[in-house]
C-alpha cells in the first residue's frame, strides 16, 4: 500500500501490551491527516521507499506460556502472520525501482546495546534485505543511538528516553561506526541535487551537539 503521511510510526513490544486496535484505529487520522501508524506497510516519495515492518511477532520470548500478556488480535495464527509477511516484504523489494531502500522495524537485527542482535530476525528478515540491496534498516527498542556498517547500514535510534543504561556488548570496532548510551536523536536527508544523489545521516545529543555523520552516493 502506498501513502505519503508526515508523521509515520511503526508498532513497539510496549504497544502491543496495551490495545493494538486502539492504536490502529483510522480515527487517529482523521484528527491529524499527517498520522500514520499500520501495522506494515510503504512509504514511496520519489527515487526513495520507506518499508515500515512489524517486528514483534517474530521474537519467540513474547510467546513463552506465563509471560506478558500480549495483544495478538490480528497476528494470530503466528506461523502464517509471519510468512504472509516476509512473502509481502520480499515481493515489495523486488519491485521496487526505488534508488534508495530504507526499511523500518522495532527491534534491532544487530545491536551492542542492551537487547543485542534480534536472532529471530537475523535468520528470517536479514537474508531478504540483502538478497535485495536495502540500504539501511533502522529500529528504535535498544534505549540508545548507534550505527553498524556493514552491507547494509544499521541505525538505531532509541534514545528518546530511559537512556544512560551502561549496558555495550563488545563489537568490532571496524563495523560500530558509533554507539551512544545517552539521550538523542538522528536525522536523514538525501540531497538530489547533485550528479549522484547523495545520502547524510547525523546524530545528535539531546542538546543537538553533532555525535556522529555518515554519507553515501550512487
Amino acid at each position: 500500500m502506498l501513502f505519503e503521511p508526515e508523521a509515520s510510526s511503526i508498532l513497539g513490544n510496549h504497544d502491543y501490551k496495551g490495545n493494538v486496535e486502539a492504536q490502529l484505529s483510522p480515527a487517529l487520522q482523521q484528527r491529524d491527516k499527517r498520522w500514520l501508524c499500520l501495522r506494515s506497510y510503504i512509504v514511496k516519495s520519489g527515487e526513495v521507499e520507506i518499508f515500515f515492518v512489524d517486528t514483534n511477532p517474530f521474537l519467540d520470548e513474547y510467546f513463552k506460556p506465563g509471560g506478558k500478556t500480549y495483544d495478538w488480535k490480528g497476528v494470530l495464527p503466528r506461523a502464517q502472520y509471519i510468512s504472509n509477511l516476509l512473502k509481502d516484504v520480499d515481493l515489495a523489494l523486488k519491485q521496487s525501482r526505488a534508488k534508495w531502500k530504507f526499511v523500518v522495524g522495532h527491534h534491532p537485527i544487530k545491536s551492542a546495546g542492551e537487547n543485542g542482535n534480534t536472532k529471530e530476525l537475523e535468520k528470517q528478515l536479514l537474508p531478504i534485505l540483502e538478497k535485495h540491496n536495502v540500504d539501511i534498516y533502522v529500529n528504535g527498542h535498544d534505549h540508545c543511538l548507534q550505527h553498524i556498517s556493514s552491507k547494509i547500514q544499521f541505525i538505531t535510534s532509541g534514545g528518546g528516553s530511559k537512556a544512560w543504561k551502561g549496558i555495550k556488548r563488545k563489537w568490532d570496532p571496524k563495523e560500530l561506526k558509533l554507539f551512544y548510551d545517552g539521550q538523542g536523536f538522528m536525522s536523514a536527508s538525501i540531497s538530489f541535487g547533485q550528479r549522484k544523489p547523495k545520502l547524510d545521516i547525523a546524530f545528535y545529543d539531546v542538546d543537538g551537539k553533532v555525535l556522529h555523520n555518515w554519507s553515501k552516493s550512487k
